[in-house]
Order: C-alpha cells, then sequence, then structure tokens
C-alpha cells in the first residue's frame, strides 16, 4: 500500500496536465491552442532524453539509501513547488508566457522523472512472480488514477466554480490558482510518505556489481538493453496507446463542455465515474490476466476501451444518440465512461506489468537487471499521454477552427461537428495500432517462469 501511495504524485500531475492545462492556458490565459501544444511537446521531447538517463544511472547507483530511495527523496519539494508555480503564470506578453509554460513544464517533468522512475523500478524488484507483478501494478495504478480524479473533482467541486465574474466555473482563473497550491502538497506529502514507508525494503533489494563506468560504456549499456525485441515491442504498443488516452482525456472537457453542453456540477460526475473504473480495473486485471494471458488480455481490453470511448460522439454525429436536452443523455453518458475508462486502465496495468517480465528476459541475454531502464521508457510513454494528447488535441481544435475563450453556445454547430468527425477516426487509429503492435510480443507465462529458472541455474 505503501508502494503505491506514491503513484498519487504522477496521477495528480498527470490528470492536471492532461484535464485542465489545456483548457486553462487556452481559454483562460489565452493563448492559442496549438502554442500549448507544441510547448507541451517540446518538454515532452526533452524528457525523451532525461528518462533512460535517470534509469540508467539508477539502476548503477550504490549508496547507503540503495539504487532508488536517494533520488525519491530528492525529487519531492522541486515536483511539487514547480507544479504550483504552473498554474499561476505571470501577466506577461504571450511569447512570455508561453515561455514561462515551456520552463515550468520541463522542470515538472524533470523532477517527477527523478521520483517516478526509480519509483516503478522498485515493483520489478519485489516481485518476480508473473501475477504478483499485475497485483502490484495494479495498486500502484489504482492510486494514480485515485490521486487524479481526487484532485479532478475538488477542482470541479471546490476550486473552478462560477462567480460574477465568471459564470462558468472551468474558465475561472482563481480557482486555478487554488488548485495548483492544493495539488503540489498532494504531490509532496504523496512523494515523502512512499518513500520513507518503502525504505525499509532497502537491505533485500538487488546491489549492482561496483565497476567503473564512462559514459561511452554506460552508452553501450543502453544501446544493448534498449534493442530488445520485446521491449521494443511492448515500448511501440504503449506509446500508441499513451497517445490515445491522452487524446480522450485531453479533449475531455472541450467535448463535455461544448459537444453535450454540460455544466461543472454534471462534469463533476464523469470523476464519481472514474472512480468506479479504477476499482473495477484495479480488482479484475490480475484474475483476467491469470485466465487468459497478459498479452491476450492486454489486446481486449484496448478494443474494448476503443468501442466504450468512441461509440457515443460516433453514434451523435449518425444521429443515433440521445439530444444535449434529453434526461437519459447524462446516465448513458457515465456507463459508457465507466466501461471506457475500465478497459483503458487495465490496459495500462497490463502493460506495465509485462514491462517488468521483459526485467529477467533482458538479464538472460546481457546478465545485468535494467528494471529503471526500461521503467523509464515505460515512465516516458505514460508522460507521452499528456505530451502527446494535448499536442494532438490542440492541433485537432487548431484543424477545426475552435474559437479561443469561446462560452458554452457561442461555438458554431458546425465546428463542434467537425470536431468529432475529426476525433473518431484519430482515436481508432491510436488504439487499433496499439493493438495490432500488442500481437507481436513474445513473452508469456510458460516463457517467463523458463527463464526464471534459467537464471536461477547460473546463480552461485
Amino acid at each position: 500500500m505503501l508502494y503505491g501511495l506514491g503513484t498519487i504524485a504522477f496521477g495528480v500531475k498527470d490528470q492536471g496536465f492532461n484535464f485542465l492545462l489545456l483548457i486553462f492556458y487556452n481559454q483562460v490565459i489565452g493563448l492559442p491552442a496549438q502554442a500549448v501544444g507544441s510547448a507541451i511537446l517540446v518538454a515532452l521531447l526533452i524528457d525523451a532524453f532525461l528518462d533512460p538517463v535517470v534509469g540508467q544511472i539508477s539502476d548503477n547507483w550504490r549508496s547507503r539509501w540503495g539504487r532508488r530511495h536517494p533520488f525519491m527523496y530528492a525529487a519531492a519539494i522541486p515536483a511539487a513547488l514547480s507544479y504550483a508555480l504552473l498554474w499561476t503564470p505571470p501577466k506577461w506578453s504571450t511569447e512570455g508566457v508561453l515561455a514561462y509554460l515551456i520552463v515550468t513544464t520541463i522542470v515538472i517533468r524533470s523532477f517527477i522523472t527523478l521520483y517516478e522512475i526509480p519509483s516503478s523500478a522498485l515493483g520489478a524488484e519485489l516481485t518476480r512472480d508473473y501475477d504478483e507483478r499485475t497485483s502490484l501494478m495494479s495498486i500502484r495504478y489504482f492510486f494514480g488514477w485515485l490521486g487524479g480524479l481526487g484532485m479532478a473533482l475538488a477542482a470541479l467541486q471546490i476550486f473552478l466554480r462560477p462567480d460574477a465574474t465568471h459564470p462558468v466555473g472551468q474558465l475561472n482563473p482563481t480557482g486555478y490558482l487554488h488548485y495548483g497550491m492544493a495539488a503540489s502538497l498532494v504531490i509532496l506529502v504523496a512523494i515523502l510518505v512512499s518513500t520513507s514507508g518503502t525504505h525499509r525494503f532497502i537491505a533485500r533489494l538487488s546491489v549492482p556489481a561496483p565497476h567503473n563506468h564512462t559514459i561511452g560504456g554506460l552508452a553501450r549499456e543502453m544501446i544493448s538493453t534498449l534493442s530488445h525485441r520485446p521491449f521494443l515491442v511492448l515500448l511501440l504498443t504503449a506509446f500508441c496507446n499513451a497517445a490515445g488516452q491522452g487524446l480522450v482525456q485531453s479533449l475531455s472537457l472541450y467535448v463535455s463542455t461544448y459537444f453535450w453542453g454540460l455544466g461543472a456540477a454534471q462534469i463533476s460526475l464523469f470523476v464519481f465515474a472514474g472512480f468506479v473504473a479504477t476499482i473495477l480495473a484495479s480488482v479484475l486485471a490480475t484474475p483476467l490476466s491469470r485466465r487468459i494471458g497478459k498479452k491476450t488480455a492486454a489486446i481486449c481490453c484496448q478494443l474494448l476501451a476503443l468501442t466504450f470511448a468512441a461509440s457515443p460522439i460516433a453514434l451523435r454525429l449518425l444521429n443515433l444518440f440521445p439530444g444535449n436536452e434529453e434526461r437519459a443523455l447524462l446516465p448513458i453518458l457515465m456507463v459508457f465512461t465507466v466501461l471506457s475508462t475500465t478497459f483503458s486502465i487495465m490496459t495500462v496495468i497490463l502493460i506495465a506489468s509485462m514491462m517488468a517480465d521483459v526485467v529477467e528476459d533482458s538479464e538472460k541475454r546481457t546478465g545485468r537487471r535494467s528494471e529503471g531502464l526500461f521503467m523509464a521508457a515505460n515512465a516516458f510513454v505514460n508522460k507521452a499521454v499528456s505530451g502527446l494528447g494535448i499536442f494532438t488535441a490542440s492541433m485537432m481544435l487548431a484543424f477545426v477552427g475552435f474559437p479561443e475563450g469561446a462560452s458554452p453556445g457561442q461555438v458554431p454547430a458546425d465546428v463542434i461537428r467537425n470536431l468529432g468527425i475529426t476525433y473518431v477516426p484519430f482515436l481508432a487509429v491510436l488504439y487499433g495500432a496499439a493493438a495490432l503492435v500488442m500481437s507481436r510480443y513474445s513473452i508469456s507465462r510458460s516463457s517467463h517462469e523458463q527463464t526464471l529458472r534459467e537464471l536461477a541455474a547460473t546463480k552461485p
């Protein structure tokens, strides 16, 4: 439980990036949507280089606090402080605010990386069992989604409230300031509690063999490790899945506010749907993977997530879904949201569990345990949820000509319709590609158990 608590920090950050960041800087601050998306993409590209470096350094770190905990402790305060600053941009020129957004986002991502990669690597070290890993990842993602959804609910119910100047709560700038302060405190507490709570496991964790590393040697080890075929298949799968999830989450407020015509109180009900989905996914992931295997389970969940996420919009475009004025609309949307989110979370849990299984498969080939490096790649694609999702969403908004600073009812009907027409095929391509690539993953329960036996036979 204490291990999973730390994922609350990542969940809060990720939900804020996916759910609130684009609409805040676009509709509240007034930056063009494509500029916000490009800024997030710049930070993501920089993160792409930082993630494997942190993973490789952590894998080879030797200290009395082990390989992971020094980095986890160091990340707590900077991660929390930088997240608070994200929601208090200065009143500069458009170019100045854009630069502020880029720098702040890079800093946040860097310190979340410094915590999240060593923390996620602990999961592969704490157990090597095929099914226990899925259970452990279920706990991680349960707390991650719990933290993110909890702060999203707090944002909608407590902070983003209408006032005399801002009749639409989602467009109230003061609410975002208070949200940022509260969320940063949650991030700080989650990291410190989880890190100190897992401190007692340090003595039983793996210790890297002492040897002198050169920059060239580290680079060669990284290339050798990351060229492992099962890992590359899983990485591409996770990347396509992350981009699809990011698109869904980044456009969720736009779709809810403008496409479905819902208010803040109604939108907050979707957070409760997310809580239900989080519980269902955490409970169902392990027994499903135990019954049909991780790969088959992940492919099925991926396709079901696509079906339930895209169907409401596709059916509305075909005039086969309740209208915005009908009372049946909200409960039907809630059901679809629970189902799509459940299968989406289960997909991510299973991918993370499979990534942990790659560790021993790679160890058999290279003789090195590289939990940090592999989890760095997984962390990167999880962060790509926000980066690529926001970028794709912002480009989509620009493509359909979505106006900036528009109140509900002021957006032309053809613009809203074009948004739906563009959204559905984009999502189908991303989720479909993830399922297709996943079919090439080669590690099964039997092959993993055989690998463990072979590794055990080589130990002195």
